[in-house]
């Protein structure tokens, strides 16, 4: 199990063929373009750079679709090299606004809500909205909004699919769901009668999954959508100067030539050519053959994350716990720093122990760019919000270690003459970190399964490879089984590897005194 844990904790060293820099530099030759790379036939994930797939930054894999070649020519047209970065739905405006990205490419409908906050460029698409409902369902039929009726239907959060729901006449309007795989997780599953989805996204979830069906409206007595709402823009910072040329070049892209990509994109999308035969164990085998090396890429980036951190985390904990037990200082000056210092521990622990780490990570990563203009390697950003969301709570564990210790020693070793900083150095601390592991091991166990939150600052880590793969080959169950595997592993070998550790700490169970040469005498054996 050792051997797993070391290759897995090394493996992300592999995923750093292409820089990161490349999408963080300030150089005016590239074009910084946000996707999802995880929506097809807009945008997805492969593994090869077949058709002219383009690199995805920071990583070995590539995005293709149709965003990607409106990207590809809106590049061109500019003169400048497209850079494709991969992020999160909900980490795609923050992105734009603090300067990660130069534009969003993602299949984003320039709303009026949006434009509050981004400009957007002319359409590069029209969108029709459709309802995606499962085989055999009593709504595979319908052909109005009031067919929906009692129906319990959901969209994308912050989309203009979620809030065309509210033309349904009686529907049972859901929870709003992070993205479409989540949705058609929930569909495949029956959590849901539908979700609200755009036709050609329906085509590639009907072509790929056989038990999806797309429900398109009557004339008249589908969704009415203005004609914002309808199409699909290029997102842009405000006043940005590339608005201009963006549209100069989208102008010289005829419709004919926009269907013919469109058409193109879901010919070539993943899965298109799969047999949708073949039961679980099958498609298993598939997924691991087709994608193992891309969860074992995000299983190690999951690790180094979430094992660096839970280091730097304990060391803060254990700084800042051991300072929490000095007494207060007689001198008026050293009173008043050692108040203020304890004061400012005490926001520190509550802030970070109050509030989710995928708050954290929104606020550090883009809200540190666009507030003063620091642009964070995304992986050393992903470090420091593991290592001190780790450390607030490790300072408590700690300082509920120290306290553990018995009274007694503490004022033995000041009747012999040791300083606060002696005692705790050579009696206190050596007892804390042995008594304190099993909570610092469970803390590296937690650290694992919440780096899945990172995906939102672009961090690829484990849950957003899966993602990533079950939105392109729509088989979510049989995805999420070997990820969840993969998670299982992971945790098993740190627990393991942990206990280990304590075990070799606490020594032996008995010990023999010093010289004893006393030696057990057989009985004799009586004829």
């Amino acid at each position: 199990m050792t051997w797993l844990f070391a290759f897995l904790l090394i493996f992300p060293a592999l995923t750093w063929g292409n820089s990161e820099a490349t999408a963080e530099t300030n150089d005016e030759d590239l074009f910084r373009v946000g996707m999802e790379a995880g929506y097809p036939p807009f945008n997805w994930t492969q593994q090869t750079d077949k058709n002219g797939a383009v690199p995805i930054d920071g990583q070995k894999e590539y995005a293709g679709g149709y965003d990607v070649e409106i990207a590809r020519k809106v590049a061109e047209g500019l003169g400048k090299k497209l850079v494709i970065v991969k992020i999160s739905w909900d980490g795609l405006a923050p992105a734009l606004t603090s300067g990660k990205i130069d534009a969003i490419i993602a299949g984003m409908s320039p709303t009026e809500e949006r434009k509050k906050a981004i400009d957007f460029s002319e359409a590069y698409h029209h969108a029709e909205l459709v309802m995606m409902v499962k085989k055999g369902s009593p709504f595979e039929e319908a052909r109005s909004l009031a067919d929906f009726e009692g129906a319990k239907i959901t969209g994308q959060l912050g989309t203009l699919h979620y809030d065309a729901i509210d033309q349904i006449p009686g529907v049972q309007k859901e929870l709003a769901m992070d993205d479409f795989p989540a949705m058609r997780v929930a569909l495949e599953s029956g959590v849901i009668d539908g979700y609200v989805s755009e036709n050609v996204e329906g085509l590639t979830a009907r072509k790929i999954n056989p038990n999806f069906v797309m429900v398109q409206f009557d004339e008249g007595k589908g969704f009415e959508l203005s004609e914002a709402d309808s199409t699909v823009a290029i997102g842009l910072r405000k006043g940005s100067p590339l608005t201009e040329p963006i549209n100069e070049v989208l102008g010289n892209i005829s419709r004919e030539q926009r269907e013919e990509i469109m058409a193109t994109a879901i010919e070539q999308q993943p899965g298109a050519e799969d047999d949708a035969t073949g039961g679980f164990f099958f498609w298993v085998k598939k997924i691991v053959e087709e994608n193992g090396v891309m969860f074992l890429r995000g299983a190690g980036m999951t690790l180094l994350i979430s094992l660096i951190g839970t280091v730097l985390g304990t060391a803060i904990g254990m700084a800042i716990g051991m300072f929490r037990t000095i007494p207060t200082p007689k001198k008026a000056g050293k009173r008043g720093l050692f108040n203020f210092l304890n004061t400012l521990f005490s926001i520190y622990i509550e802030v970070f122990r109050g509030t989710p780490m995928i708050v954290q990570s929104m606020v550090i990563y883009y809200g540190a760019a666009q507030a003063f203009g620091i642009n964070i390697n995304r992986t050393i950003a992903a470090i420091i919000i593991v290592s001190i969301n780790t450390g607030a709570y490790m300072t408590e564990i700690v300082r509920g270690g120290i306290f553990a210790v018995d009274k007694g020693q503490f004022e033995a070793a000041q009747a012999i003459g040791m300083t606060h900083y002696q005692t705790m150095r050579h009696i206190v601390v050596p007892q804390v970190i042995r008594n304190i592991l099993p909570a610092t091991g469970n803390e590296f166990v937690i650290n694992i399964k919440d780096t899945s939150v990172l995906n939102v600052i672009a961090v690829s880590e484990l849950f957003f490879q899966a993602k990533t793969v079950s939105g392109a080959n729509f088989r979510f169950f049989e995805t999420f089984s070997v990820v969840c595997v993969i998670y299982f592993v992971m945790t098993f070998a740190v627990t393991q590897i942990l206990r280990r550790i304590e075990k070799k700490l606490d020594g032996p169970g008995h010990y023999e005194p010093y010289g004893n040469q006393m030696q057990v005498q057989k009985p004799e054996t009586i004829d």
